[in-house]
C-alpha cells in the first residue's frame, strides 16, 4: 500500500509517512517549493515532488491517489477535504473519501455539513461522499479492500 501526502516531516504528516515507510510501503510527498522549510520537507521518502503552488500540490495528490483519508488537522486539511468533496459533487471523480472520526474530532464538521444541507445550500447526497470510519484498523481494512 502506498501513501501520497503533503510531504512534511513534522506532525501527523511526518508520523504517518514514517510509519508507512517502516511498514514497507511507498511514500510520495508533494510539497510546494515555498513550504519546504516551513513544513520541514521529508527528504527520505520514496519520492518527494516539489511543485510551484498549493493548487498544483492538490491536483497532483488527487491524480496519484486511489482514495482519500481525512485525519484530524487544521484549516489546510479542511481546505483539502472540502475541495475533494466539491470535485466529487461536480463529478470529477468517484474515489472514496474516508473520514477518520476517532474520538469525535470531526463531529463539528459533520454537524456543519448537515447544517448546509438543512439550510438548502447543498443536496443531502454530499454527506454520502464521506465514509466515516471509527478507528485505524477499520480504515486499513477498507483501504485493503479497494
Amino acid at each position: 500500500m502506498g501513501l501520497v501526502y503533503g510531504g512534511g516531516q513534522v506532525g501527523i504528516m511526518g508520523i504517518i509517512a514514517k510509519a508507512c515507510l517502516d511498514g514497507g510501503g511507498t511514500v510520495t510527498g508533494v510539497i510546494p517549493e515555498d513550504l519546504q522549510k516551513r513544513e520541514v520537507a521529508y527528504h527520505d521518502l520514496t519520492e518527494l515532488v516539489v511543485v510551484d503552488s498549493m493548487h498544483t500540490r492538490k491536483d497532483l495528490m488527487y491524480r496519484r491517489s486511489d482514495a482519500f483519508v481525512i485525519l484530524p488537522g487544521g484549516i489546510g486539511t479542511l481546505d483539502e477535504t472540502l475541495e475533494i468533496m466539491t470535485w466529487r459533487q461536480l463529478g470529477f471523480h468517484h474515489k472514496p473519501i474516508f473520514l477518520l472520526e476517532q474520538s469525535g474530532y470531526w463531529k463539528p464538521l459533520l454537524d456543519l455539513l448537515n447544517h448546509v444541507v438543512d439550510s438548502g445550500f447543498a443536496k443531502p447526497g454530499i454527506l454520502d461522499f464521506l465514509e466515516t470510519v471509527p478507528d485505524v484498523p477499520t480504515l486499513m481494512a477498507k483501504l485493503r479492500n479497494l
